[in-house]
Order: C-alpha cells, then structure tokens, then sequence
C-alpha cells in the first residue's frame, strides 16, 4: 500500500503529469492490487468530493471576477485609490497595493489580478521612474492579497476539506490580508523615499470626488458580497450568485463595456477554468479518502504524540513544508492532499481550525510567486513582456516582507481571530 500512496505520487510528480492524474492513478493502483474493494468505490467518492454545497460558490466568484476584470473596472479602481493617496511618495506603488486588495475582495483569482493590475499600472510607474524590477515585483506580489483578502477560493476548499464554516474563514483571513497590504504599503513608501522615485501629486478634493463617483459602481461588488455576508443577508454561496448578476448589470447596462457576446465568453472561460479547480477537488477528495481508509491520518497524529511536539513546533515544521510544496503545486492541489493529513494533528494539538486554515492559505500564497515556479510569475511575465529575470530580482524584498507576515500570523493566533469575534458574534 505504501508503494501505491507514497512511491507512485511521487513518480509520476517528477514524471510531469498532471496533479489530477497523479492522485487518480495512485488511487487507482490501491483499489486493484492492494485492496478488496469494488472500483465502484472510486466513481462513488470521485463524485461525492464535489458534492459540497460551499464548491458551489468557485463558479459564481470567478465568474463574477472575469466580468469584473473586463473593461474599465481596474482603472476606475486605479483612479479611486490614487485620488485618495495624494501626494505620498510611492503613490503609484501604494495605489498598487490598495487596488490588488479591492480587487481581491471581488474575485479571489490571484493570477487575474496580476494579469489585470499589471496591465493598467507598470506602464504608469516605469514612466513615473520607477526601477522596472521593483515595479514587477511588487505586481507579482500584491496579487497574492487575492486568495487572503475573502471571497477566496482556496478557502472555500479548505473549508469543504476540513469542513469548516467559509464565513468564519473568510473573517479570519480579513486583518491578516489588510495586514499583508500595510506591510507592503509602507515598504514602497520607505523604498520610494530612498531610492528618490515615485513624486506624488497634491490631493485634489474634486479628483477625489470624481474619481469616487466614477468607481462607486465598482466598489458595490464586495461591498454586496461581503456586506451580504456578515449581515446575515446571503451564505457565501449566495452572495457569489448575487455578485454575479450585479457584474453582469454593471458592466453591460451601467458601463456599457461588454455586449452579450462578451457576457457568453465570460462564461465560457469561468466553465474551463472551474473543470480545470473540479477535476482537482474530486481526485483529491478520493485520495484522502484512501487515506482515512488506510488510517494514515491517524497513524500519523499517533507518531506525532509519541514525539511530544508541541503546538508551535507543529506549526514551523507545517510552515516549512507549505513554503516548499507551494513552490511546486498550486494552492487548491496543496490544500486538499495536506488537509486530510495535517487537521488530525492540528486538533490533537489545540490548534484552531479557522486560524490553521488561514496559516495554510498565506504559506500557498507565498507560493504564487516564490521562485522558481510561482504562477504569478509567470502571468506577470506574459502580461508585462519583460525577463524573467528581472521579476526574480523584484520579488525577493517581497518575499521577506510576506515571511515576516507569516511569522505574525503564525504565533499571533489573534491577527486572524479577531475577525471571526468581530464579524460573526
């Protein structure tokens, strides 16, 4: 068995294939030559991985997020922020960070922000003199804001994989993103003073009233989503649904930037792309079934209490093994073959799940632009045409600020909790 869990995984990673396959398969080697099960067993658990009434949500924000993300929405976000930053220095690069963490509040696909934010503002920063490495870096890096700041997709697959409550992580995962942002926020601040770049403009009250005017249509969305939320007006689920129908009015009725075609095409790409996140979730959910079969779990929360690790040991080896396997997999991938494995151990300990929940989503944030496989990098380099080599070079203070971020998050339970107090009672 353990050649069927541990060796074929393994192979077939370092083969190339597809994450998807590579759990398929070794399911698939276990129940045929080390199990007497019916292979029915695997059609049954494959679908009921998807289920889950919280996946129904992944459709509904990417979709709203690819409507969104079409059109003027990014600059009306741009004009907004830049208007109320004024004349600080590394305004662009502040303006930066406050649209990525908006944005983030709108779709939770960290990749469409990079694509989306880098379009509009690293033209705008190299010619206001910004060092075009840093300028990269930053929108590699802000991106990951996305997947904190809720609505987030990886929590929702987290929260169908440790079955926890979204709302509650959603909460959780809001002052630790705003944390990230302030962090990041004044680090540009700091490196426009130094290096003497980035010259804001005075504030201008009529800009600022325009501009709020212009992006007031742009902010209802996570104001109805979250708002909806926490009010206790609509789950998670139908807030998402709700939002969908508000970016559809927004962008073809308000704005007038998207015809029905577009509306069609929106759809078709959220249809690819929510099979692409399925595919995954129903192949993981087998595995980890497997798993508990097989008493891994177990197993393993055992052998972790004969050792007599403490909590915050756990944690820094957890933290350790996250930054590495999100080098290399993507955070859904991450979230549901570690999940089943790690929350045993993490309730063994006393560790809470929701704060567990958003330890785990900031590692696999990290790894959207961590060197060398992050897929931010990646986008930014297709939507910036620029080397990669310069983006390798811009992320790397970035990198160290996230870290320090993680740390606090990590041994700071509170940085995540208070959310949860706050907006859920």
């Amino acid at each position: 068995m353990s050649f069927a869990l541990g060796v074929v995984p393994i192979v077939l990673l370092l083969l190339g294939f597809p994450i998807f396959l590579v759990l398929l398969t070794a399911v698939s080697v276990a129940l045929m030559f080390f199990m007497n099960m019916p292979l029915a067993a695997l059609h049954q658990n494959l679908f009921g991985s998807i289920n889950a009434y919280a996946l129904l949500a992944i459709p509904y924000f990417i979709y709203a997020g690819e409507l969104m993300s079409r059109g003027s929405v990014a600059q009306r976000l741009v004009d907004f922020v830049q208007g109320g930053v004024g004349s600080v220095r590394g305004s662009l690069g502040v303006t930066t960070v406050g649209v990525a963490t908006i944005f983030g509040a709108i779709s939770g696909v960290s990749a469409a922000a990079v694509a989306t934010i880098g379009k509009v503002m690293y033209p705008s920063m190299v010619r206001a003199g910004y060092p075009p490495s840093f300028a990269a870096g930053l929108i590699t890096a802000v991106g990951a804001i996305d997947i904190i700041i809720p609505p987030s997709i990886p929590m929702i697959v987290y929260g169908a994989a440790a079955q926890e409550s979204v709302p509650r992580l959603y909460a959780a995962g809001i002052f630790p993103g705003l944390l990230i942002a302030a962090m990041i926020a004044a680090y540009v601040v700091w490196r426009a003073w130094r290096g003497n770049f980035g010259r804001g403009e005075p504030f201008d009250g009529r800009r600022f009233l325009t501009s709020t005017l212009r992006g007031l249509w742009a902010l209802g969305a996570p104001a109805i989503i979250l708002g909806g939320i926490y009010g206790g007006v609509f789950s998670p689920t139908e807030a998402a649904a709700v939002a969908c129908v508000y970016a559809a009015f927004v962008t073809r009725f308000v704005f007038r930037e998207l015809s029905l075609a577009d509306i069609v095409e929106a759809a078709a790409a959220t249809v690819r792309f929510t099979a692409q996140i399925l595919i995954i979730v129903a192949c993981a959910g087998v595995f980890a079934w497997m798993l508990t079969v097989n008493q891994v779990p177990a197993a393993l929360v055992a052998a972790i209490q004969r050792m007599e690790i403490v909590d915050w040991q756990f944690l820094l080896v957890v933290n350790a093994l996250l930054l590495v396997v999100g080098c290399f997999l993507d955070p859904l991938s991450s979230i549901l073959l570690l999940t089943p494995l790690l929350i045993p151990v993490a309730k063994a300990l006393g560790i809470d799940t929701v704060h567990f929940g958003i330890i785990f989503t900031v590692n696999l944030a990290i790894g959207l632009f961590h060197p060398p496989f992050g897929i931010n990098i990646f986008v930014a380099q297709s939507v910036l045409g620029i080397d990669l080599k310069l983006i390798y070079r811009g992320i790397v203070p970035f990198v160290f600020l996230y870290l320090v971020a993680l740390v606090l998050i990590t041994y700071v339970p509170q940085i995540s909790l208070i959310g949860v107090r706050l907006f859920m009672g």
